[in-house]
């Protein structure tokens, strides 16, 4: 469906801070299989990534972010990344296996009222505790 309000509006990408770029990088694009479309460095000395999903929507990394203990719920603050995928067990697994710390295992959900949305969703800590969902809708 189109935004009729702005032209040509829809989604480009989301950004996170990182405490290891590199880490954060490399766990993205060989983990989860991002590729990279560009790097560059900002006037200030700062590390960016700009990484496509799959489907030319991105993901943007940047250097020198503090590590602090994540904690959802702050007001303006990133939630979560909740990625589509074919299958939210394999995409958990290979999550796990490159390094990030499940949080909750797959599991089949109903959401909704009225028109339910079949689906299933797992969820794993990133490099810096930033929360990934993988979400299957059937």
């Amino acid at each position: 469906m189109a935004n009729n309000v702005i032209k040509g509006c829809g989604f480009h990408h989301v950004a996170l801070q990182t405490s290891d770029f590199e880490k954060s990088l490399k766990f993205y694009t060989e983990g989860l299989g991002f590729q990279l479309r560009t790097r560059w460095v900002a006037g200030s000395g700062k590390q960016i990534a700009l990484v496509d999903l799959g489907d030319r929507n991105y993901f943007e990394l940047f250097s020198d972010g503090e590590k602090t203990d994540a904690k959802a719920g702050n007001a303006g603050s990133y939630f979560h990344l909740a990625l589509r995928v074919d299958d939210t067990r394999a995409a958990f697994a290979r999550a796990v296996e490159c390094g990030a710390e499940p949080l909750i295992e797959p599991k089949d959900v109903e959401l909704g009222e009225g028109e339910v949305v079949h689906a299933s969703l797992s969820f794993v800590k990133g490099p810096d505790g930033e929360e990934v969902e993988f979400f299957e809708e059937h």
